[in-house]
């Protein structure tokens, strides 16, 4: 089918020829270069298709036609068309259209500005969805929304992921208000297709714009980007056209809105192929498999214990001495202890509202065999790090982004694990604005019930109710040289004694320490540090962790979600 689909592209570059030198210059020429559309720069038509349709000067992505799409993205032979010779329709008796239609038929060799059906990524099989701008600039009419509804329906009946690869103007301004009912259509059918607990992935090409931006296109579970995209839902034009006013450089475009929270993240055409087959590998259902976690377990402790030998231990003390070995700059970040502990992490971005929050980095992995969400609060190890990193403070934007990456586990029945870092969520005018005290009271009320585990280990500091937004779980464990408390010593002397110079006083009668705490039943587990959390002793430190948590995995994998929630709830009942 793929090889059907590329026969009938007339043409075998996606640039026009006569354009580019001028008529005079001879067809071998034209044949051979062309001109960037993006740098002005000549460029060898060859090395253009060798750069996955990319000028090897600047970088600047052409537009796909269908049919080579799919020979980037499907094995080669498993593609299956769905829906090919869907009749068009007018539905509004629009003069002119139906000429229009045969006409862009002809040229492109496609019925419709979609191309539909079943194949295979790297031998994982999924229904695919390749919008085509050359057809009538991959508007949404009413055959684009129906085969788009329509594999959806099909890829839910046959229990497939969804991809759809989206590039478009929108709204087909020809069938009127026809065309803005596929905007709904399409929408409830992805409603469906998430309510079987499957996988919806969206692309956004150049351009991604109107109704197919405010429907399918920004509804994936994973939303990826190509770089410099146009991507929203007023284009460039009518939004300076209506606000007079010149738009920012880079608005709209794939960056800005990884920037602001709208998308996962951005993809090179050269790893798309590989990231796609790896995103729905890790999405399957998948339950720990017992033996193969009880063998690993086993091999973990025998290198655990090897490690450990010749260890000198270095207790602190005080509680003071905890503090700062828990604030220090050497001490092990959240993404250390992601590369250590997990293989295969892939972050995803944004709170898909308003701002990708780099205090919170999170994303999926594999534990084993075992597919996690793992989510982490986020500080650096000098000041360059910790400005980027806010300090490890996070703002509303990065505790919806933990939230939505938690829901999203509970959909495709994946363990959390939260990895707590913070001396306190921010508390800037920005931070109120948007809601800072809702955003951490929406993650306490939504983890209470989350029907899926949750593990959540304070690996520093866990601050207030910034550290408790990550940390309403099944079980919270606590490394030795951490701390867990209702606000820093320095504020809690502050408020009490008038006098922020008692902080080291105050943290001997807050009960902060791991020692403390789990005298207090605030946590169930402490995770010993022969010597202070470092990169000296980073592999003993993870080979612990990650025996540690297979055990968790095991132990609530195997309980009912209602088990799992009524534990949960008499954990917190009962303090």
């Amino acid at each position: 089918m793929l090889e059907k689909l590329l026969r009938k592209t007339p043409s075998n570059t996606n640039i026009k020829k006569k354009k580019v030198f001028g008529k005079e210059a001879p067809d071998e020429i034209k044949e051979l270069w062309s001109k960037c559309n993006k740098c002005g720069n000549l460029i060898y038509r060859d090395d253009v298709r060798a750069n996955f349709y990319a000028c090897p000067k600047c970088g600047g992505y052409f537009r796909l036609r269908a049919g080579r799409r799919l020979k980037m993205i499907v094995d080669r032979g498993s593609f299956e068309m769905w829906d090919d010779e869907m009749g068009t329709k007018n539905p509004l008796d629009f003069g002119g259209y139906e000429d229009k239609l045969k006409a862009n038929q002809k040229k492109t060799g496609m019925n419709e500005a979609v191309v539909t059906g079943k194949a295979k990524i790297n031998g994982e099989p999924t229904a695919i969805g390749i919008i085509d701008a050359r057809f009538l600039m991959g508007s949404m009419g009413y055959v684009v929304g129906e085969k788009i509804t329509r594999a959806i329906e099909r890829a839910t009946a046959e229990k497939l992921p969804v991809i759809l690869f989206c590039c478009s103007g929108g709204a087909r301004m020809q069938e009127g208000i026809v065309s803005l009912m596929q905007m709904t259509k399409t929408s409830a059918a992805l409603k469906r297709h998430s309510d079987a607990g499957l996988l919806y992935i969206s692309i956004l090409t150049d351009p991604t714009t109107g109704g197919v931006t405010a429907s399918f296109a920004m509804l994936g579970d994973i939303i990826l980007a190509e770089p410099k995209a146009l991507i929203g839902f007023a284009g460039p034009r009518v939004i300076e056209s209506t606000i007079r006013q010149k738009l920012p450089d880079g608005f709209q475009r794939s960056e800005f809105l990884l920037e602001h929270g709208f998308i996962d993240r951005i993809v090179e055409r050269s790893e798309m192929k590989k990231v796609l087959s790896d995103l729905i590998a890790m999405y399957k259902k998948s339950k720990p498999k017992m033996a193969k976690c009880k063998e690993y377990v086993a091999r973990e402790q025998g290198e655990v214990a090897k490690a450990k030998k010749n260890k000198k231990a270095t207790k602190p003390t005080s509680a003071w001495e905890v503090v700062e070995r828990s604030r220090s700059n050497d001490r092990l970040t959240a993404l250390e202890y992601i590369e250590g502990i997990f293989t295969n992490f892939i972050e995803f971005h944004g709170d898909r509202y308003c701002k990708d929050d780099k205090a919170i980095v999170g994303g999926v992995a594999m534990l084993g065999d075992v597919p996690v969400t793992v989510i982490g609060q986020q500080k650096g190890h000098n000041t360059k790090e910790n400005v980027l990193r806010n300090f490890g403070m996070p703002s509303p934007d990065g505790y919806r982004k933990a939230l939505r990456l938690m829901k999203q586990a509970e959909k495709f029945k994946r363990p959390v694990i939260c990895l707590v870092d913070t001396p306190g969520a921010f508390c800037g005018l920005e931070a109120e604005e948007r809601g800072q005290g809702r955003a951490i009271a929406d993650n306490l009320y939504e983890m209470s019930a989350l029907k899926t585990p949750i593990l959540s280990i304070v690996i520093g500091e866990g601050g207030s109710g910034g550290a408790l937004a990550m940390a309403t779980s099944d079980e919270v464990w606590i490394m030795e040289n951490a701390i867990y408390s209702i606000l820093s010593p320095e504020g809690f002397a502050s408020i009490l004694w008038k006098d922020s110079k008692r902080a080291n006083e105050a943290a001997e009668v807050m009960k902060i320490t791991a020692k403390d705490l789990k005298e207090l039943g605030i946590v169930e587990k402490i995770i010993p540090e022969n010597i202070p959390a470092c990169e000296e002793n980073k592999d003993i430190l993870c080979h612990e962790l990650k025996r540690e948590i297979q055990d968790f995995v095991l132990k609530y994998e195997a309980m009912t979600a209602k088990q799992l929630t009524e534990e949960r709830y008499s954990r917190f009942r009962n303090m």
